[in-house]
Parts: C-alpha cells; structure tokens; sequence
C-alpha cells in the first residue's frame, strides 16, 4: 500500500509538468506590416491576435509601401485592428520606416533617424533575456528587418525571420519591389531567412489562398469580439468587430480571376507559424537578386528556407474558427 501512496503521490506532483510539456510553447512574435496596403494585412493581424494561445506578440511595427500612402496611414490602420481585437495600448504598436534600406542605412547613428522607434524595438526584443526565440513576422517590406541587422549584427542569431514575398524562382512581386536592397542585405547575412512565396497567378503559393466576395459576406458580418466604441473604418462608417470591418474592406478592392476572388497572401503566414503542416518548406542555398533576376548561388554555404504548396481549405477554416472562438492574445507585461 504504501508503494502505490507514493506512486500517487509523485504523479500528483508531477502532473503540472506533464501537462505543461503536452501544450507546445508559444511562438514570440513581433508582427511587422504595412497594414494599411489592400487587405490581407488586416486579416492576417486579426488571425494573429485572435490566437493567443498559439503566439505571443512582443509588438506590431509598421512600414511604408508605395500603394499604402505614408506611415501615418499605415499606423493608423494597424491601430484599427488592434482595437477591434481589444489589443491597443496592450501589445506596443511602433512606426517604423517610411523609407527604403538605401536612403535610411547611412543615417543609422543619427539621433532620429527613419524608422527608429520599430527597428530600436526589434533589436531590444531580440536582445531580450538573452533568447533565441523570437520570430519577426514581416507581411511588406523587409526595411525595418534589415535596418535592425545592420545597426546591430548580433541579432542575427538571436531571432528568425519569416517573410511573406518574392515571386521565386520567378522575378517580381510587390513586397519585394518596395525595397531589394533590403532583401538582398538579408539574403547575405546570417539570419534564419524563410520565405513564404506569393506566385501571382500559380497554384504553388499564398496567391492561391483565396476567398470571395460572396464568401467574406456570407461567413464574416459579426465574427470577432465585439467592441463597446465603434471604430471608424478606412473607407468610412462605423464598426464594433472585425467580421463587419471585413464586409467593407471587401466592397472597396479589386478582383481577380474566375470566380472574382482576392488572395489573402499575409494569412498564410500566420498559419504556417500556427501549424507547420499547412505548407511545404524545403531549404536552398541562399540566391541573389540581380538586374531583378534571381541568380543562383548553389555553392552558397548560407542556406535559406522556401515555402510553398498550401493547404488552402485548412487555412481558411482555421481563420474562421479563430474568430468564432477567440483567444486574444495577453498583454506584454
């Protein structure tokens, strides 16, 4: 009898332990946007912030590309968002660069410089505790990252990030154009690099992760918490969640292909951190662009991390099923 008191008593003792080991730890995230561009940043935050069981997020930083008017803007539509999911002036939200790498990496020292609060804040939270284990989550231009790994190189094996961009193996493609210079600076540092690949037009990447009009206005009217002071939108009117906010994002954008549909390029990215299973990832040797044409460096000892093949159906209904039932993430203490 007392063999099986103390068998009992140990597995009581332990049994906090066991549980904590069975739930996977957190990703620590800052997510890194040009929020106010279409409308795929938007829900990819949404997503985000609805998951705080999955991510702890250190913060939001915005960036400016050419479609999204100025950083201003962009700020001000992350702070939408944030407020619809209950998460501003909870989790920081930081303007970053308005710039390119080019114009902002010789004012670096300067006392005020382009992008200063997001890039001063990516450095702090890789630097933090002495972890490796923050992920920068960047949805547009990759000037604040880069910026960051230049003004303090040590973070590069402190952190990993993850970018949603390029077009590879094939030229082009918006997030990339906003800013090369600082995708090239980063393809030839140290830093864990995962690109998760658009491909206009090809089923291989996020642009085949797509939704409909009809679609957004059949499931989204009401999904998400819902606020007590309305928020003005982007285009107008006024709004307490996120699913209605969703409704007139979709009434003010252009569409594509047949059936008329818009990917939601940034919410795949969200969702391979949320669930690896939903993507195919394969690692290369680090390529260069040059004259915007990919080169090859099949020598390169620096490897990088492609991802592709998404698994659409599971993406989007784990969307809706977020919003349905929510867990916003906690605040950063």
């Amino acid at each position: 009898m007392r063999t099986v008191i103390s068998s009992l008593t140990i597995l009581i003792l332990l049994s906090p332990f066991l549980v904590s080991c069975d739930q996977p730890e957190k990703v620590r995230i800052i997510f890194d946007t040009d929020a106010n561009n279409e409308l795929d940043d938007q829900f990819a935050l949404m997503y985000l912030l609805s998951n705080g069981n999955n991510f702890d997020v250190e913060g939001v930083t915005v960036n400016a590309t050419k479609s999204g008017g100025n950083i201003r803007e962009h700020y001000d539509e992350a702070q939408r968002i944030m407020q619809l999911a209950f998460s501003y002036d909870k989790v920081p939200l930081l303007n970053g660069a308005d710039g390119s790498f080019q114009e902002i990496s010789p004012t670096l020292d300067d006392a005020n410089y382009d992008g200063k609060a997001a890039v001063d804040f990516i450095i702090k939270e890789a630097n933090e505790r002495n972890r490796n284990d923050l992920v920068v989550l960047a949805v547009g231009k990759l000037t604040n990252v880069a910026l960051a790994l230049k003004k303090d190189p040590s973070i590069a094996s402190k952190m990993r990030v993850v970018w949603l961009g390029s077009n590879y193996p094939k030229p082009g493609e918006y997030n990339q154009d906003n800013d090369t210079v600082s995708m090239n600076f980063i393809l030839n540092t140290k830093v864990l690099f995962e690109m998760v690949t658009v491909r206009y037009g090809e089923p291989t990447g996020t642009d085949a992760v797509k939704v409909t009009q009809e679609e957004i206005n059949t499931r989204m009217p009401g999904m998400g918490p819902k606020t007590t002071k309305p928020i003005k939108g982007r285009h107008g009117g006024q709004f307490t969640t996120f699913g209605d906010y969703a409704v007139s994002l979709f009434e003010h954008i252009d569409y594509h292909g047949d059936p008329p549909s818009r990917a939601l390029f940034d919410l795949v990215s969200v969702a391979i951190l949320k669930n690896p299973t939903w993507g195919e990832v394969k690692e290369i040797p680090a390529p260069i662009l040059i004259n915007n044409q990919w080169v090859e460096r099949p020598e390169n000892s620096r490897k990088i991390s492609i991802w592709e093949n998404f698994n659409r159906d599971a993406i989007i209904n784990d969307f809706y099923l977020s919003l349905s039932n929510y867990h916003i993430v906690k605040p950063k203490l």
